[in-house]
């Protein structure tokens, strides 16, 4: 397993081995000890799988506050799809700094996003399909969501998402008040 520092405290870019041959290919997606020998220990409770049918679906910007904060493993199944995590944690060297990565079926990439982060993405194909491990179960009253457009991300699409009642909703960024704080480690 490949694992990228993205420049962002904790948040990491996960390329697995793929095996493959004439009839496809064979990779290991999530191996618990092998990410506790790279420094991941996690323990994931719930998988999400997402379908969107048109290109240009933006799902976000979405995070789980505590109590129930959630640490994402993130990867495309089928189609391909721009990826963002913006940092909320207040106090972080990175406190609303941005990470945008481009997942498809082919290049096999995850993003690990953890707690303290904004996650959403934006579909580039039609029938894109988002598969993601969480580390602690949906729970709506800890559910939240910051405007798409109020983080300064360059999305590279022209023209208006396809957005749920939820997300065109949002607050802006300015105007959201996190409940994550940095907890340096070091």
């Amino acid at each position: 397993m490949q694992v990228e520092e993205t420049g962002l405290p904790g948040l990491k870019v996960l390329t697995p081995p793929r095996f493959g041959d004439a009839r496809g290919f064979f990779s290991e997606s999530w191996n618990k000890r092998r990410m506790q020998e790279a420094g991941i220990d996690l323990d994931f409770v719930q998988d999400n799988h997402s379908l969107s049918a048109a290109a240009g679906t933006l799902r976000g910007l979405h995070f789980q506050a505590p109590p129930h904060a959630q640490d994402k493993l993130v990867r495309c199944g089928r189609g391909a799809l721009f990826d963002v995590a913006v940092d909320i944690r207040r106090g972080s060297p990175g406190y609303g700094k941005w990470f945008g990565i481009e997942l498809t079926a082919e290049n096999g990439r995850q993003v690990l996003v953890p707690k303290g982060f904004l996650h959403g993405f934006l579909t580039r194909v039609p029938e894109t399909e988002v598969i993601y491990k969480c580390t602690d179960y949906y729970a709506p009253d800890c559910d939240g969501a910051v405007a798409w457009d109020s983080c300064g991300i360059n999305w590279g699409f022209e023209g208006t998402p396809v957005l749920s009642e939820k997300d065109a909703a949002a607050p802006a960024f300015a105007e959201f008040n996190s409940p994550f704080v940095w907890e340096d480690a070091a």
